[in-house]
C-alpha cells in the first residue's frame, strides 16, 4: 500500500515520521511540492478540448494534446531544436510535474487565451478554477 501525505499539520508531520520508521528496508521516501489536483486536470483537458474545437491554429484544428504542448511551451518558454527526422522538436515540460501553483498558473494562461479570442468556456470551469488552488488536507492511501 502506497501512502501519500500532505504537511499540514504537526500532527500530520508526527505520522509521516511514524511512517518512515515503520517502512520496511528497501522502501523510499520523496519530499516534494504538491503537483496538479484531479480538478484542475480535468479543467485543462475541458479547456484545450473547446480550444481544439473553436481555433483554427495556422492554418488547421489541433488536438487537445497538441494545444496542452503549445500552452506549456508558453509558460515555461521552452527550446525548440531540430528533430532527428527533420521538423521541429520542443523540448519537454511534463504538466504531470507542475506544482499546484504552476499549473494554475497554466490554466490562468489559457483562461486568457480564451478570453482574448472570445472563446465561451463552460460555466463548470469557472466553478472548478475556485477550487483548483487548494491544498488537500491530511494523508491518503493508494492501492500500488
Amino acid at each position: 500500500m502506497k501512502r501519500i501525505f500532505f504537511l499540514t499539520s504537526r500532527l500530520v508531520r508526527r505520522a509521516v515520521a511514524a511512517a518512515i520508521q515503520s517502512a520496511p528496508d528497501g522502501y523510499s521516501v520523496t519530499i516534494a511540492p504538491v503537483t496538479r489536483t484531479s480538478q484542475q486536470n480535468a479543467m485543462l483537458w475541458g479547456l484545450l478540448t473547446t480550444i481544439s474545437r473553436e481555433v483554427e491554429w495556422d492554418g488547421r484544428h489541433l488536438s487537445p494534446e497538441d494545444w496542452k504542448t503549445l500552452f506549456s511551451a508558453l509558460l515555461r518558454q521552452q527550446d525548440v531544436v531540430a528533430g532527428i527526422d527533420g521538423g521541429l522538436v520542443v523540448l519537454g515540460l511534463s504538466t504531470s510535474k507542475l506544482t499546484k501553483r504552476e499549473f494554475a498558473d497554466l490554466l490562468d494562461l489559457i483562461l486568457a487565451f480564451c478570453s482574448e479570442r472570445g472563446i465561451e468556456i463552460s460555466p463548470e470551469w469557472d466553478e472548478r478554477s475556485q477550487g483548483a488552488h487548494s491544498a488537500s488536507e491530511g494523508h491518503r492511501e493508494v492501492a500500488a
